[in-house]
């Protein structure tokens, strides 16, 4: 006698969706450290400059030159701050696919626990079958002996 759940196909897909929720977990994951690297990025790109500006201003440089400098810079600490609502943004999305991991992962342990009692509850009737059949033999035994 073997074990058919009858539910196996709810089962499989809560496990699917699991599944595809950590792939899409992953991905706002990889997408955040894009950012958070873009942004370390700026900023070295940002200290880089500043100590141009130092070395360049230690010296004779035009007015225009230094201008420009200080428009790049101001450029760069405006990106460093658009990339820093991108930063809180992709954290945002990291939280909200954690969350949806999670209601996934309850999902395919309710439904997982219910085919366990399933499973259980069919062994428990197996069992009780074979039990049944033992003691029919004993007592047909018994029967055939005290006749």
């Amino acid at each position: 006698m073997n074990f058919r759940y009858s539910f196996q196909q709810i089962v499989d897909l809560k496990n699917n969706e699991r599944t595809q929720a950590e792939w899409i977990l992953s991905e706002a994951m990889g997408q955040l450290r894009n950012e958070e690297t873009s942004l370390h990025g700026l900023f070295e790109q940002k200290d880089n400059l500043h100590n141009e500006m130092a070395n360049v201003s230690s010296g004779s440089v035009s007015i225009s030159k230094m201008l420009l400098m200080q428009n790049y810079m101001n450029h760069v600490d405006q990106q460093i701050a658009r990339k820093h609502l991108d930063v809180q943004q992709a954290q945002h999305v990291v939280l909200k696919k954690q969350e949806h991991l999670s209601e996934r992962m309850i999902d395919e342990k309710v439904w997982s626990k219910a085919r366990e009692k399933a499973y259980n509850q069919f062994q428990s009737f197996v069992a009780k079958k074979e039990q049944d059949a033992l003691d029919e033999m004993a007592n047909n035994r018994f029967r055939r002996l005290t006749y």
